[in-house]
């Protein structure tokens, strides 16, 4: 495999049929094979056998971006709006303050207790299991550390399609498979849930609300239906990304805790602002545990003056969430309303974005920067399913949805494509 003689897909034999070739006994060509799926050369597919896995990309789709040129109008960053983040200074001048009076040393707890009891009130009150909390620096990093603790290389992973560009990187990046799962604007769909866990996916990763790209929400009925698909495969391990704390109205519909494993992840990254880094996760003993266990022996914790400082943000009600999710709401209400008079289908029941169905991506792409609009390939967020725009709706001013709308509806009219000028 070092040399190249062996390229990545190709099936390796049988251990039996390779033990007889070489003279060996067969557990010593088990040990091998053993070795080489945890080292993640090689990945096993049940009855498929074992096969070369190919070297994982990690940054694969962090380059389907669009370059915006000056003038044109950029709605494809995903980025929150900056005017309805709150003030920081106020909250981190607080907690250097205590900072300096009782220095954090090594050996201090790694949760503050403040933003762990105020987290635990949260997820209590949306009906989110009783669990252990753990802070993370940010939702991919929580995801990344609850896979590992419980997967393997080749193991399957049931993801949303579309999905989180970085969790769709993420998950081979780790040498796991992705398994694509449609979505609509309820969420997961039940039937390809199904189909994934009988086919063998060993974990299911749902983002419950203001799912990117699509803007799905999680609705009670489509739970009460992913609890029963959940609830014939209770070994699997759930993953739930709270995607949308904060900033969403529609209520949490959490499917935790109808698996044996499960983990649910909030970040404090959309209400509160990207660069704070912070997400808080709970779940299962053992899972928090196996996560915590590693993160000691990594970064060891994550800042007790960021974790002091987005606690005090949460105790002095800094966000309100219904201002938050009303002002979201009305742009993407805009835009949706707009695409609606001129024919266009397109989703955005919560979060941040509008996805766009579109039958050539690349043309329409193009064409929208050709208009004066950035807005973001669905192939950063696609995994098999069919080809859209994300637009996110963020800083759209509601007087600009019309504008936008008939410069997404001229796009993709059949017609030539025209350089932005």
């Amino acid at each position: 495999m070092a040399a190249g003689a062996l390229e990545p897909g190709r099936p390796l034999p049988p251990m039996r049929e390779l033990a007889e070739r070489l003279g060996v006994n067969p557990n010593t060509v088990a040990a091998a094979y053993r070795t080489l799926r945890e080292r993640g050369v090689i990945e096993t597919a049940g009855r498929r056998g074992s096969r070369v896995r190919a070297t994982p990309a990690t940054t694969g789709r962090a380059f389907l971006r669009v370059d915006v040129p000056e003038g044109v109008r950029d709605v494809s960053d995903g980025n929150p709006d900056p005017a309805l983040l709150p003030a920081l200074a106020p909250a981190f001048a607080a907690a250097a303050g205590r900072g300096d009076r009782e220095p954090v040393l090594y050996g201090h707890a790694p949760v503050d207790p403040e933003l762990e009891r105020l987290a635990r009130a949260a997820l209590e009150a949306d009906g989110v299991p009783a669990g252990p909390v753990a802070v993370t620096s940010g939702s991919l990093d929580a995801m990344e550390r609850v896979l590992a603790a419980h997967l393997r290389p080749g193991d399957a992973v049931a993801v949303e399609d579309p999905g989180w560009g970085s969790l769709l990187d993420l998950v081979p990046a780790l040498g796991l498979r992705p398994v694509p799962v449609g979505v609509d604007d309820e969420g997961p769909l039940p039937g390809d849930v199904r189909a994934a866990l009988a086919a063998g996916a060993r974990a299911l990763i749902v983002t419950d609300r203001a799912q990117n790209p699509t803007g799905a929400a999680v609705s009670a009925p489509r739970a009460r239906a992913l609890r029963s698909v959940l609830a014939a495969h209770p070994a699997t391990l759930l993953v739930e990304d709270d995607h949308g704390h904060r900033i969403v109205d529609l209520p949490l519909c959490p499917l935790a805790g109808t698996t044996h494993r499960w983990a649910f992840v909030r970040s404090a990254a959309k209400a509160y602002g990207p660069d704070l880094r912070l997400a808080v996760l709970t779940g299962d003993e053992v899972t928090l545990d196996r996560v915590r266990g590693r993160q000691r022996l990594g970064p060891g914790w994550v800042s007790l003056l960021t974790q002091r400082a987005v606690a005090r943000l949460w105790a002095d009600g800094a966000v309100d969430p219904a201002v938050v999710a009303a002002a979201y709401g009305r742009r993407r209400d805009a835009l949706l309303g707009a695409l609606r008079q001129r024919g266009v289908a397109a989703h955005g029941r919560s979060g941040l974005n509008v996805w766009v169905p579109v039958p050539d991506e690349t043309g329409a792409v193009a064409r929208l920067l050709g208009a004066g609009w950035a807005v973001a390939p669905g192939a950063r967020f696609r995994v098999g399913s069919a080809p859209g725009l994300r637009v996110t709706v963020a800083r759209l001013g509601e007087e600009e949805a019309g504008a936008l709308a008939a410069a997404i509806a001229g796009a993709l009219d059949a017609g030539p494509v025209r350089s932005h000028a």
